[in-house]
């Protein structure tokens, strides 16, 4: 696979994965939705750093600030710690122990507005990969 390809390989999968977070909002299914947009999100970051860099192959970690540091787009302070924020599902949406913690704070208004932010950024995002 060349760097296109492998650019293309995490906008695709992304793609799958915000229609994953609508399926998941229409269901209620709350915090899932917070965990896919999350992915959705890591896999566009993934997908600058490979373009952004020499290498095809992004850092091994969850962590959108981290994979954020390393591409060309910088994103201003507010954005950086939504981004932040946004890692906290990553870790949700897989322990059981975390989604009971987070559960009712994980209503329908507060997930649409999440996902709101995470489309915008999603949008910017595609906007410079394509």
């Amino acid at each position: 696979m060349n760097k296109e390809d492998h650019v293309q390989y995490w906008i695709i999968t992304a793609a799958k994965d915000w229609e994953v977070v609508q399926d998941l909002l229409q269901s209620g299914q709350y915090i899932y939705a917070l965990f896919f947009a999350h992915l959705a999100l890591e896999k566009l970051l993934k997908g600058h750093w490979v373009n952004d860099n020499e290498g095809n192959y992004p850092p091994r970690t969850h962590s959108l600030v981290r994979i954020a540091e390393g591409i060309d787009q910088k994103f201003d302070e507010e954005t950086l710690a939504f981004l932040e924020r946004m890692n906290d599902f990553q870790l949700e949406g897989r322990y059981p122990d975390y989604q009971f913690r987070i559960y009712q704070a994980c209503n329908k208004e507060f997930t649409e507005q999440v996902l709101d932010k995470v489309n915008s950024i999603r949008l910017c995002l595609l906007e410079r990969l394509q």
